[in-house]
């Protein structure tokens, strides 16, 4: 009998044109939730729709994914946003895929802001907050996936939302919880053994080594696999085998 239960989501929609959608229908096999691109970093209205289609037919949890407006950067570069502003496009991004999700009879799960507007939000409160309050007025019954122990989480809590705490599969974590900056050469781990063991260990113990060498604490709700590399589909059918003879089961919170 399963004793943990844990959530696999995976960024999708992540491309432009209907027919350029990479391995998204391939990975929905596998995962449990999806965070959709809403246009700001990623996505255009026609992947928006074939992805809402697609997780429905995998039966598969579906989220906004809100980033910042920075196509050219696909979200990952911190620009100087206020709260407020932070607030519209969240709102605005929600809004848009609500938009699919309501032509198809479905509902929203869950936001997760992705990249940078994720990593600002994790450390800033006042940022957090307002994204915090901008799910709340919107989706008030949607699951806010964000990193564990953040800012986020707490500014979730605050406000009234459920919260999901997220861990990564293949990223490095510094000693106050926060992920290794993608700048620093040892921010992903790209051995498949080593990432699945990382994300069994905070399943099962709620911790993980961080990059000075000592355990951090962590809670692991849902765990971000990533959809766009070119291993993706090996990783999300190995990490979903390990996990289930680990007797960990796979469902959306």
């Amino acid at each position: 009998m399963a004793l943990f239960t844990v959530d696999l989501n995976c960024d999708l929609g992540e491309s432009f044109g209907v027919y350029n959608l990479g391995n998204d229908e391939e990975v929905l096999q596998y995962v449990t939730s999806a965070n959709i691109a809403c246009g700001f970093h990623a996505g255009d209205p026609s992947v928006m729709k074939k992805t809402v289609k697609l997780a429905l037919k995998h039966n598969v949890a579906i989220g906004a994914h809100p980033g910042l407006p920075d196509l050219a950067g696909f979200g990952r570069r911190s620009m100087a946003i206020s709260p407020e502003e932070a607030f519209d496009m969240v709102m605005y991004q929600i809004g848009a895929l609500s938009a699919f999700l309501q032509a198809e009879g479905a509902y929203l799960h869950h936001v997760k802001p992705h990249g940078a507007l994720y990593n600002m939000a994790s450390v800033n409160k006042e940022l957090s907050e307002a994204i915090a309050e901008a799910i709340y007025k919107v989706t008030p019954n949607a699951i806010l996936y964000a990193l564990a122990n953040s800012e986020l989480i707490k500014a979730g809590i605050r406000i009234g939302l459920k919260t999901a705490n997220e861990v990564f599969a293949d990223r490095t974590y510094q000693q106050d919880g926060t992920l290794t900056s993608r700048r620093s050469p040892d921010a992903l781990i790209t051995d498949h053994d080593q990432a699945v063991k990382q994300v069994v260990r905070m399943v099962k113990e709620n911790k993980v080594l961080s990059q000075q060498g000592e355990d951090i604490a962590i809670q692991a709700e849902t765990v971000c696999i990533h959809g766009d590399g070119p291993h993706a589909l090996a990783f999300a059918r190995h990490i979903r085998e390990v996990l289930l003879r680990e007797a960990v089961t796979l469902q959306a919170p």
